[in-house]
């Protein structure tokens, strides 16, 4: 049983409020066995850049993203690529960017890759409708989705977009232009294909909010106030704009949520993630050049919050080692493939109930450099031949690193630490 409750967009009506919350958990007993997956993506979101987590002294105004954190799980220790494009590649195939050679931004995911979607399919005998809705950015070819097994996509294949009110929308293939908010037109879509649906789905949301253009989205979507909307002021100070998009992307995922029937509520699970760290521009409490496409924690280490339907954990923290990647194989098993673990995916749906369910011991990411870490260390191999360690159970912020010759000679367990990780990260290389 389960609960979640979201702030209405502009309707006080539209709030669960807690009599609504029980009657969902009772209604939520006899639903499927089957349930609905809403994956929700945000663009370029670090954890200082998001409510709960204690990097970050500015929070943007999201109370929805924080009634999920307080009717589920947030996760403390989730790493996924340093840019988007290796991101989205792990999550769909469950695989690290070696394995795919998408390792950096517009690398081409190859069609002969087995995708999440299809994957879903086939081990489910079509059980689910699949969208992906928003962002793709694995390939430039206009009809790269739907070969890739998704039914059915609207969106825009590339990065980004110039303006986020004049865009072009891909929706299977043919593509128009779109002068719609983007973040607003993506909840329309999204509501319209989820309110079609007659069997379980499988809906990947992919907002390209906040990433840039930093920009003024509409008033009524963000609490950032009276903001200046041209390209001087935007430049100037380009926080505030960031977070009025972050705000804006709340509102709208509260929308989408609000429009589900209590049934709907009752048998969806919601996984929220960032894709990876926050810009520079706009970081907080890391160092600007650790931030976004960098392997150290500003760039990897991204928030993940999941709610919903056989989310029993409420209002919890959870500090396993978790990848990006292992949503594909936990994904697949919410769907009820028995999925365990595949390619370099191991699912975790069973802490979403059980705190002392299995976990990883390391987990890895990667760029033109490598990293590794376990529960206490994290061991970087650089593209020029240098390397870092560093002791995050004392250090979070990765600072000193424990190879300069001022750290040096290591202690007896830090060597042995050492020797750990690059044994274990020479094996999921070769």
């Amino acid at each position: 049983m389960f609960a979640f409750c979201l702030v209405a967009c502009s309707d006080s009506s539209d709030t669960i409020n807690e009599e609504d919350e029980m009657e969902e958990m009772e209604e939520g007993e006899n639903t499927s066995d089957s349930p609905n997956i809403l994956l929700i993506i945000a663009d370029d979101m670090g954890l200082d850049a998001t409510p709960g987590y204690n990097i970050g002294s500015i929070k943007p105004n999201m109370p929805n993203l924080q009634s999920l954190m307080a009717s589920g799980i947030r996760f403390n220790n989730l790493w996924s690529n340093p840019t988007c494009t290796p991101t989205r590649a792990g999550i769909i195939t469950g695989k690290y960017g070696l394995r795919t050679n998408v390792l950096a931004v517009d690398d081409p995911l190859s069609t002969s890759e087995t995708s999440l979607q299809k994957f879903i399919d086939i081990n489910t005998n079509d059980e689910y409708a699949n969208a992906v809705i928003g962002k793709w950015h694995l390939s430039r070819d206009a009809n790269h989705p739907n070969d890739m097994g998704v039914d059915y996509f609207a969106g825009f294949i590339g990065g980004g977009v110039p303006s986020y009110t004049n865009w072009a929308l891909n929706i299977n293939g043919s593509t128009s232009t779109s002068t719609d908010y983007s973040t607003s037109k993506f909840t329309d879509l999204a509501i319209d294909w989820v309110d079609a649906q007659t069997k379980p789905w499988f809906l990947w949301l992919a907002y390209n909010a906040p990433h840039t253009p930093f920009h003024l989205p509409p008033n009524d979507l963000h609490d950032q106030g009276a903001l200046a909307s041209d390209s001087a002021s935007i430049d100037s100070n380009p926080l505030p704009y960031y977070m009025a998009a972050l705000e804006a992307l709340d509102k709208e995922m509260g929308r989408l949520i609000n429009s589900l029937s209590d049934e709907e509520k009752a048998n969806t699970v919601i996984i929220f993630i960032g894709d990876n760290g926050t810009p520079g521009q706009v970081a907080q409490g890391y160092n600007s050049r650790r931030v976004k496409g960098s392997i150290y924690q500003g760039g990897v280490n991204v928030p993940m919050i999941i709610s919903g339907k056989n989310v029993s954990r409420s209002n919890d923290s959870e500090d396993a080692l978790i990848n990006t990647t292992d949503l594909f194989a936990t994904i697949a098993d919410i769907a009820g493939t028995e999925t365990t673990e595949i390619n370099d995916s191991k699912s975790f749906k069973g802490l979403l109930n059980n705190s002392n369910d299995s976990k990883r011991d390391y987990t890895y990411t990667e760029n033109d450099d490598h990293t590794i870490r376990n529960a206490t260390h994290k061991y970087i191999y650089f593209d020029d031949g240098s390397e870092a360690l560093y002791n995050l159970s004392s250090n979070p912020l990765e600072n000193p690193n424990l190879l300069n010759s001022n750290q040096l000679p290591l202690s007896t367990e830090n060597s042995a630490i050492k020797d750990e990780l690059t044994s274990k990260l020479a094996e999921i290389r070769n």
